[in-house]
């Protein structure tokens, strides 16, 4: 090769290496097109984050139920008071960072009722747990609901009865 192509040639390819960035409207065509995609899928995001705090409470619900009904059949009735977690053995704590549990019971030979308060009512659902006595021919059995509140906002206990979710929550089991 001609020592003047190669002069020209190498020339060619050092100004190529010199142009070789983005401009500044480049640049920000970019940034604002993830801002745009950001934009949509954060709230899909904590959307799927409040469901997973949610899970919690609603399998430590089920898990309260099935513990209360365990214990019913050994001491013909439901664990209440303070020491109804214990009693229970099955290892759930009372407050946990999202929701607080409660169980309580106006007749404990007939009715329990389990909670899960959330601790941030404006986002999280509640969650509660109806376990109760039925008459199955001459014997005695029980049955247990799980039940999730229509919305946020719910700080309270709810009130319980026989056969049904607290007003205001619909029956997960349905």
């Amino acid at each position: 090769m001609k020592p003047e192509f190669q002069a020209k040639f190498l020339q060619h390819l050092n100004k190529k290496k010199q142009d070789g960035g983005f401009t500044l409207i480049e640049l920000l065509v970019v940034i604002i097109i993830i801002g745009i995609l950001a934009a949509i899928a954060l709230p899909s995001l904590l959307a799927q984050s409040n469901k997973a705090r949610q899970s919690e409470a609603r399998n430590n619900i089920g898990t309260l139920n099935r513990a209360q009904q365990a214990y019913f059949l050994e001491k013909s009735s439901f664990a209440t008071g303070a020491d109804a977690f214990a009693d229970l053995g099955v290892g759930i704590a009372p407050k946990t960072t999202n929701y607080q549990y409660e169980i309580s019971s106006s007749d404990p030979a007939k009715l329990a009722g389990n909670f899960g308060l959330p601790l941030n009512p404006n986002i999280l659902k509640a969650y509660a747990g109806v376990v109760y006595v039925t008459d199955v021919g001459s014997q005695k059995a029980t049955q247990a609901l799980a039940c999730e509140s229509k919305g946020a906002g719910v700080t309270t206990a709810p009130t319980i009865s026989t056969g049904s979710c607290p007003t205001d929550f619909i029956d997960l089991g349905k």
